[in-house]
């Protein structure tokens, strides 16, 4: 019996995370092992039984524990890429990690932090450096004006602070 083996070399990427995305994916791996211990007693609860249904929860559970550890596996090695943002970076133009405040052509405010895709959240100020908008901020510099199209809204902002 002949056996090959073949590796394949993952591409190492680096994942820039900032300390509360690095919080949150450290809080959400902490629940992904919560579930699958709770999960691993209850299907040691139900070997214990020989009933019918109780073979089909112990299927539908071990369905639940398989999609738990793949979910697991992928946060385990989205940490081990993730490194923190640079706490110091020039502040002269807009890079990942960045908090800028724009101010549209009526006058509100709005402040956001570019970050890498996994961590964007834009409802809680986070977008992604890839999205439209992000892509169109970084390398811009205060007094810069920055547009930003969604369909057929076109809207223009002034960037008037990088922190």
């Amino acid at each position: 019996m002949n056996t090959t083996i073949t590796t394949n070399k993952v591409s190492e990427k680096t994942i820039l995370l900032s300390k509360k995305g690095m919080k949150e994916l450290k809080k959400a791996v902490s629940q992904l092992e919560h579930d699958r211990a709770m999960t691993i007693m209850g299907l040691h609860d139900i070997d214990k039984t020989t009933g019918h249904d109780d073979r089909l929860e112990r299927i539908e559970r071990l369905a639940r524990l398989e999609s738990i550890e793949s979910e697991l596996a992928e946060k385990h090695q989205t940490i081990q890429e993730a490194k923190l943002l640079p706490s110091k970076r020039a502040r002269m133009k807009v890079a990942m990690g960045s908090v800028v405040d724009l101010i549209d052509q009526q006058g509100r405010l709005f402040r956001y932090t570019l970050v890498d895709t996994i961590e964007a959240n834009p409802s809680d100020g986070r977008i992604s450096v890839l999205s439209p908008l992000g892509r169109n901020l970084v390398g811009k510099t205060v007094k810069d004006i920055v547009e930003w199209s969604s369909g057929m809204h076109s809207t223009t902002f002034k960037l008037v602070r990088i922190s």
